[in-house]
């Protein structure tokens, strides 16, 4: 049997399972080449990992691999029940916290930059520490964007319903509650989760979601339903409904960043604006819009998102020779 070692955190409630040692090496001459290569030879990992009995439909994982990019302190993988996400916001925010608490960079008083290399790019994430112990973490997203205004799409059982279509490290379909008929903080969560799963479907029917740069960025990831709220003079309560019907239990650091892009583009916020979003743990998450540029002709933003993460033990997972169902099973 092989043990694979994890370390158990959560950032909002959002579960981030941290392989450190046991799973096989991923191999790539880049950070895609090795989502590539975990995808097709190593999916196994994966499936042990996220699926029952280990996990479970809403588990997510963090792989650390081999960086790639000069300057890179550490490189990941992103896994869930579906497959491999691009970015992932509230495990950079766990992640920097893991780096210095285990010594994967230097911790320097009062912050501790931690480089980490994702499928989207690299992300910097600045640790708060404090006698030597981190704290809340900060990171600076990948340029974004506004990839669609003002979108109609036709979503069966809803109608025509108007979105819009941002990237933050990934593509989200951004649309109030208001615009489905329902109420973020009444509605049943498993309305909510039906209609963004149906949202996803007919916006990547559309084959919006083009990254200027990279192809294998080129998909909708899912959903961000929101209250209607810009975060300004109270949090924004928002719920991503992603890879399949997941549901994210934190503000998703990806998803703030694609909204404070499409906020921008908007003319709803501004540089330097601070605002703040909830999930339905209650968790907060900030936001600001922190520079401005430009990706192939495209105006884009650079975000800084904020969070807290925690830890929540260790593990040690084993699968036993013939048990076909300990591979891993997911039902739903």
């Amino acid at each position: 049997m092989t043990a694979i070692r994890t370390v158990e955190m959560h950032t909002g409630g959002e579960p981030v399972r941290i392989v450190v040692s046991g799973a096989p090496e991923v191999t790539g001459a880049d950070i895609l080449a090795k989502r590539r290569d975990a995808r097709d030879r190593l999916d196994h990992v994966r499936r042990l990992l996220m699926f029952e009995p280990r996990g479970h439909a809403d588990m997510y994982g963090a792989w650390l691999v081999r960086p790639s990019l000069p300057g890179a302190d550490l490189a990941v993988l992103f896994m869930h029940n579906e497959g491999y996400s691009t970015m992932c916001g509230h495990a950079v925010i766990a992640l920097g916290r893991y780096a210095v608490d285990r010594g994967l960079v230097a911790a320097s008083e009062p912050v501790t930059v931690v480089r980490i290399e994702c499928p989207c790019g690299l992300v910097e994430a600045s640790v708060a520490v404090k006698d030597g112990r981190a704290g809340a973490v900060s990171f600076e997203s990948v340029p974004s964007f506004l990839a669609a205004r003002d979108l109609s799409v036709t979503v069966p059982g809803l109608g025509e319903v108007v979105v819009d279509v941002a990237y933050g490290g990934a593509f989200y379909a951004l649309v109030s509650d208001a615009r489905l008929g329902l109420d973020i903080r009444q509605s049943p969560l498993r309305a909510i989760v039906d209609a963004g799963e149906a949202v996803a479907q007919a916006v990547a029917a559309t084959g919006v979601a083009v990254h200027p740069e990279d192809a294998d960025l080129s998909f909708i990831y899912g959903t961000i339903v929101t209250d209607g709220g810009d975060g300004k003079a109270a949090p924004s309560r928002n719920i991503c409904i992603f890879a399949g019907r997941q549901v994210d239990r934190s503000p998703t650091g990806s998803g703030v960043t694609a909204r404070m892009a499409a906020m921008v583009a908007r003319g709803e916020a501004g540089l330097s604006e601070m605002r703040s979003f909830e999930s339905l743990t209650g968790a907060l998450f900030t936001g600001a819009a922190i520079r401005a540029g430009a990706m192939a002709g495209r105006a884009t933003v650079s975000v800084r998102v904020a969070g807290e993460a925690h830890y929540c033990g260790e593990a040690v997972f084993e699968h036993e020779p013939g048990d076909a169902i300990g591979a891993g099973f997911h039902i739903g």
